[in-house]
């Protein structure tokens, strides 16, 4: 599937349509995003479009030199996800940089919804369901996103 946005709003509204589609696809631990782009394609406006839909009241940076950062997930309509964990892997080597973040662990955890910007630095470390999205800009405002 491709889609087609012209500013930050439809990005995270396209987020707030894709999530009712993702949460019910079958996931054997934490339901994993790998989103994938360039530096300004859209990502984290993604994930803040997520953030809004879930009931998430913090503000959502890009983790970029924290890695990874937890939200509580307020929405009872999402009611078999507690956790939104956000992370940038833009700064990381390689998955082995994760082990001290207790990314395994996160995995394991049915209840977690996991979004990562730059998940090609980790693709090892990723689970086989993960569900990759990659951003493309396609002009001055206007994205293409891509599941």
């Amino acid at each position: 599937m491709e889609f087609i946005t012209k500013n930050f709003e439809e990005t995270q509204q396209l987020a707030s349509r894709l999530l009712d589609q993702i949460t019910i696809l079958p996931h054997s631990g934490a339901l994993v995003l790998a989103l994938k782009g360039e530096l300004g394609a859209g990502k984290t406006t993604f994930i803040q479009g997520l953030g809004k839909v879930l009931g998430i009241k913090d503000k959502i940076l890009s983790p970029t030199f924290v890695i990874q950062r937890r939200f509580t997930i307020h929405d009872l309509r999402f009611k078999n996800f507690e956790n939104l964990y956000h992370l940038d892997c833009y700064r990381l080597n390689n998955e082995k940089d994760l082990r001290e973040l207790g990314f395994e662990e996160i995995l394991k955890d049915k209840n977690n919804l996991v979004v990562i910007e730059w998940p090609e630095r980790i693709k090892k470390a990723l689970p086989a369901d993960t569900m990759w999205l990659e951003f493309e800009h396609g002009g001055e405002d206007i994205r293409k996103i891509k599941m």
